[in-house]
Parts: structure tokens; sequence; C-alpha cells
């Protein structure tokens, strides 16, 4: 169970965006599993598309925080005939293990009914392995990776007074704030909107219920902040969510990379924690993810397509299916 299947994180997503024009639910989202909802809509106005997804997850018509590591739910594996008799003429099932039994499950069925299946998107998450000695893991990076992470820590440290510490719970608001500041700075746009934050205030309010950790690491020099990092920890893994840092405070340094490097030695000194999970996806520039990365996680999103007529104009569109 991830931090993705909490009651926290998916009941936070449907209580946000659950009353979107056409959501039904399907199954409730958490215990420890994927939800399922309809999504109703016409494509391009015309077509009728009932999309069977996980909660978390929306294809088309909506962008909401990243959802990984769904999995179907063990009964919905043991009994084909529930899935088959849903109302869906689409379904789309984001970021599921690849190589998965859930995966091989669902290539069977289509295999089986004559469903159209494809591969949608493909990506990795990145995660590091906590067990061990934090400086043996540095000795194991390259160079520069090294120098950036943790090396530079003195030169950090002759700028100013340095310090670090947790914004939850009673600074919260500043910790979005600054975080959707420097994501303007950087990338033109804040990191969350208002429905976003709603989200992840909600999120952060209830997975303290759960056991969850939330960690909203603020990283000052001279009591003036240069980098946050939101990160929360669950059921012995710290999963890095996001990040943001003052890109001009030093020409030599990586300030995002050096709080990152505190963040996870503090993970390899805390027992409890076996894994700092960096997630899927890269960073601006390079896929700074891969080449710290001791574990590599392939995840799969995939499209399923049932109906004669659906399928039939699924094809014109897609002829290598």
């Amino acid at each position: 169970m991830s931090l993705f299947q909490t009651d926290a994180w998916l009941g936070a997503w449907w209580n946000t965006w659950g009353t979107t024009a056409g959501f039904s639910s399907v199954i409730p989202g958490g215990s420890g599993g994927s939800g399922l909802y309809l999504d109703n809509y016409r494509f391009r106005g015309v077509l009728p598309i009932r999309c069977l997804q996980f909660v978390g997850t929306n294809y088309r018509r909506i962008s909401t925080p990243r959802t990984e590591y769904n999995q179907l739910r063990s009964e919905w594996l043991t009994d084909s005939e529930f899935v088959q008799s849903l109302p869906w003429n689409e379904a789309v099932f984001r970021d599921i293990v690849d190589h998965s039994p859930d995966l091989n499950e669902i290539k069977r069925l289509c295999k089986s009914k004559r469903w159209l299946f494809r591969v949608v998107h493909s990506d990795d998450a990145y995660g590091i392995s906590a067990l061990g000695d934090f400086h043996t893991y540095l000795g194991k990076l390259g160079y520069n990776t090294r120098l950036r992470l943790f090396n530079r820590r003195k030169v950090l440290q002759s700028c100013g007074e340095i310090s670090r510490r947790n914004l939850w719970p009673n600074e919260c608001d500043t910790f979005f704030q600054l975080l959707n500041d420097f994501h303007r700075d950087r990338w033109g746009t804040p990191c969350f909107g208002r429905l976003s934050l709603a989200f992840h205030k909600q999120f952060l309010a209830d997975i303290e219920k759960e056991g969850g950790v939330p960690q909203l690491s603020l990283l000052s020099c001279d009591q003036s902040a240069i980098s946050v990092l939101y990160n929360v920890e669950f059921k012995g893994t710290v999963y890095n969510l996001q990040s943001g840092y003052l890109e001009s405070f030093h020409k030599k340094l990586s300030i995002g990379s050096l709080h990152l490097g505190y963040c996870i030695e503090e993970a390899f000194l805390d027992p409890g924690v076996r894994l700092f999970d960096l997630l899927a996806g890269g960073g601006k520039n390079d896929n700074y993810k891969k080449r710290l990365a001791t574990d590599i996680t392939p995840l799969v999103s995939v499209m399923i397509v049932r109906g004669t007529l659906l399928k039939l104009l699924y094809l014109l569109k897609h002829p290598d299916w």
C-alpha cells in the first residue's frame, strides 16, 4: 500500500474534483486500494464516452496532482465479470506498475473479451533505498552528482546562518506560498492552483490520522527562505511530492539538490524509513532522479476500448492497435 491508496489522498481528491460534471463514483478509493469512477462526456461534443478510471486520475478533461502506483483491488482480479458488467465503453488505467499481476490480468481480459488495448504512456518512478549507510550511498554516486547533493555544504554554510525546519502544521500557508512563488519564478506559473491547494491541505490534515507524517521542509539562509521540499513519510517510505527553490541564490550551488541531500540523509538516519521515493518524472533540464536512484519502478498507463462502433472509430485513428 502506498501513500496514494490512503483514505486521506483519495478522499481529498474525490472531495475536490468528484463534483465535476459527468463524474459518478463506482467504488470509493482508500482503505489500501484504488477506487473507480466513470467520467461521462462527449468527445469533441459529439461522441458519447463513458470512461472508467481510477479515483485520483483523469485522462482528458481535468489536470490534478499525479496519483501513482494505482492498482486493481484483489476482488476485481478474481471476479473479471465485475469490470465487464460496468457501463463503460472506454477505460484508462493510469500509472500501474508494469509487469504486475494487475496489468497481466488486464491484458488477459482484453484478449479473452476482444477489447482493444494499448499503452498510452510509460514512465519510471525512482526511489532510494535508505536501509544502508548514507556515506556508502554517496560513494556510489557520480562525482558531479555527489558534489551537488552533499559536497558543497561548506560553500552553502559560508553564505550565512543555515537553518532547516518543518512548517507543518502551523505555517502550512506560508510553505505553499513559498512553493508557488519559487515555481512561478522558475516555470512561469505557480505550482498549485486554488483547487490543488485545497486538495493538499485536506490531504495533509487527514494523513496524520492514518499515521502519516507531513514534512514541509524549509531551508533558510539568515532567516530568508531559499528552498522548500514537500515530503510525507508513510509506512516506512518518504514520498517527495514537490520542491521549489531560489535559483539566483548562488551561482556555484544547486540549492534544490543540497536541500534534497539533507532530507535523504535524514531518511537514512531514521531506522523507521526504508525508502526515499522520488516518484515519477524528471527535472527541468535533465533527469536528476535517475542519477540519484537505487531502485526504478516502471509505470504504464493503458487504454481499453469496447463496443463495436467505438472500437471501429479508434481503429481508424490508431490503425496500429
